[in-house]
Parts: structure tokens; sequence; C-alpha cells
């Protein structure tokens, strides 16, 4: 049997003792693209910050590759971006290049180790989310859907091997956000383990491999094709109000009024 690269485990957390999340129970296998939704306040940064270790665990436990984690560091090349990612103020120094080559200072201590080879990855991924044209820009003069875009470059660039994104696609345009499922449905076939939260039911009818549905509770994990054969009604109960589909080119989208 193929060992998981995470599993929890009667996960639970409470902030100010007000529960939000109960008793989740999830495996992700490596090369899977899990879709975690729900409805705003289900829990599902949470999550993502205690697979991430940015969080401390309360009660339950976290596995990595078969093996108990407590917040130390694993041997997954973990890449993430957060949902509200920093925006770079007016005046910030850097070009999209620098940013984009910041995200391998794990392995390179200073800036100025940086070799040709590592400008070509730069190069490489710019191209792949169709932005190489703004690589000499100033990251400050960007828009906030273009800075975005940079900063899941900056994911991609460490070629990991887990890559964890929440809310990637806040603030960018339809065009671009079908790009970017568009890599991410090519990591996936390059065996990334991805771990997504989105609101956006429809656009990951057709990319993700499983589905997790939060709301507190683990309310659905399943294939894909299980969560699409749902009913507006089973969904919205999970929702906690009433889901309205509508006709979407990924398959469905979910309109809500979260």
């Amino acid at each position: 049997m193929t060992t998981p690269v995470f599993e929890l485990q009667n996960l639970n957390y409470a902030f100010d003792n007000k529960k939000v999340l109960d008793n989740i129970n999830i495996k992700i296998n490596r090369g899977e693209f899990l879709a975690v939704v729900g409805p705003n306040g289900a829990g599902k940064s949470t999550l993502l910050k205690l697979i991430l270790g940015l969080l401390p665990m309360q009660s339950g436990k976290i596995f990595v590759d078969g093996k108990d984690y407590k917040g130390k560091q694993s041997m997954l090349k973990i890449s993430y971006v957060s949902q509200k990612a920093l925006a770079f103020k007016s005046g910030f120094p850097a070009s999209v290049k620098e940013v984009v080559l910041s995200g391998l200072t794990k392995r390179k201590k200073l800036v100025r180790w940086f070799n040709r080879n590592d400008e070509q990855k730069v190069d490489a991924v710019l191209k792949r989310l169709n932005i190489a044209h703004l690589s000499n820009a100033n990251i400050a003069e960007l828009s906030g859907g273009q800075q975005q875009r940079i900063l899941i470059a900056r994911a991609l660039i460490s070629d990991p091997t887990v890559l964890i994104l929440d809310e990637p696609t806040n603030g960018i345009d339809a065009k671009h956000v079908n790009d970017f499922y568009n890599t991410l449905n090519q990591l996936k076939q390059e065996g990334v383990t991805i771990i997504l939260v989105t609101h956006d039911i429809g656009v990951v009818a057709d990319t993700a491999t499983e589905v997790a549905c939060l709301n507190k509770h683990l309310h659905f994990h399943g294939s894909t094709e299980e969560f699409k054969s749902l009913d507006e009604v089973q969904i919205s109960k999970i929702y906690g109000h009433p889901i309205k589909f509508v006709d979407h080119q990924h398959d469905r989208e979910c309109c809500t009024n979260d």
C-alpha cells in the first residue's frame, strides 16, 4: 500500500475556545490534486496552516510520508502561496526577476550567488505563466493580480514536490485564471502533489482528482467524479445556505453570497 504524503488523523483546532476544525481525517496521496472547498470561515486556511506547521497542533496528528509530523522540517519540497500575499508597496526596490529568484534562497544564501542556470529557470517559469514580458518590471508598479502571478512563479521555481495554494487566483482576471489552472493540470501530470483551497467549485471540476468539502466538519471527501454527482441540495447543506450552479467552461461554477 502506498504511504500517503499527508495523513490527518482526528484533527481539531479552536480559536478563543471556538472550534473551527472538528475531527478531520484526510489522506492525501502522492501526485494527487486535492481541492478543498467550503464557505468563508469553514476552517480551510487553518487546515493548510496546520499542514504547513504554521500553527501549533492542538489535538490530533499529522503524518508526513508516514512519520509523525511535530512541526519539524520534512524532506518534502513544499511551496506555498498564501491567500493574502503582502502587497509590494510603492518604491519596493525589486524587479520581477529578483522576486522570483528569491524562491531559490533556501539553497542559496546570497543573491549574488545566483548563476545563469538560475536565471534561465526564472525565464522558463515566467514564460510558463505568460508573464515573461514583466521580467524587468518593478514589482511594486504592477497590479495586485500581476503581483499574485509573480508569487505563484516564485513558488514554482524551486520545482516543488508539493504545492499548497490558498485562494491563489484572487485578483487575477478570468483569462489568466484559465491559464493558471492549465498550469496546475500540467504539474499534476508531472507528479506534483497539489493542495488547493478555493471557493470556485466549477474550475476544479476537470482538474482536481479529489475534493474535500469542509465546513468545520469534513462533509465530503472523495473523487472529483463523486463530487460532481452531488446535487445542489446536497452542496447547499454543506455550505449552510442555498447554492446555485451556473454553466462554466470548466463544467459548472458555484455561485454563493460569501
